[in-house]
């Protein structure tokens, strides 16, 4: 059983959580959000909280951590929301943020622009890309999807990398003499 799995996920206010034919769906002030609940584990929902169980075999043990943080982060999406900051390194790297796209110009022959999923925002502050959403497995992937483009090199650190990432720096060639 998981550990994860045991622990109930308690409802902030404003927050409310319905289940109906295996799906459950979470409202709250930043949107709503729905999913599909592995067949696998049960769902209990209370006033104040949410409980996930499993059975005894293996693979709904397996599910059991997977179901808890699902619904966890349903919660804390549509209470608080998710952001992700992305900074772009390099000269003439530059970032504009469109209604509900993103122009990248990344040294390319010409710029590229990416339709952001409904739900994820951007902003784009100097050299940084600040991405905001309730769902946090969209907005996760199009921040890699945007990484992707033009990922960070170790030599000269030039490209997209996430503000927290550390890229490993390398030494270039010896120069002969």
């Amino acid at each position: 059983m998981s550990r994860i799995g045991k622990r109930p996920i308690e409802l902030p206010k404003g927050v409310s959580v319905t289940l109906a034919g295996g799906q459950i769906q979470v409202k709250g002030p930043r949107g709503e959000l729905s999913r599909r609940i592995p067949p696998l584990v049960e769902v209990k929902l209370d006033q104040e909280q949410v409980v996930v169980t499993c059975g005894t075999d293996r693979k709904s043990g397996a599910m059991h951590g997977l179901a808890r943080s699902l619904i966890q982060n349903m919660v804390t999406g549509v209470s608080q929301g998710f952001t992700r900051e992305l900074e772009i390194n390099g000269v003439g790297y530059r970032a504009e943020a469109k209604k509900g796209a993103l122009s990248l110009s990344l040294g390319y022959s010409h710029p590229l622009e990416l339709i952001l999923p409904p739900g994820v925002e951007a902003k784009v502050e100097k050299n940084k890309i600040v991405l905001t959403g309730s769902d946090k497995e969209s907005l996760g992937q199009i921040c890699a999807v945007i990484r992707g483009q033009r990922p960070p090199e170790p030599y000269k650190g030039k490209g997209i990398k996430y503000v927290e990432e550390q890229v490993r720096r390398k030494v270039g060639k010896a120069g002969v003499g």
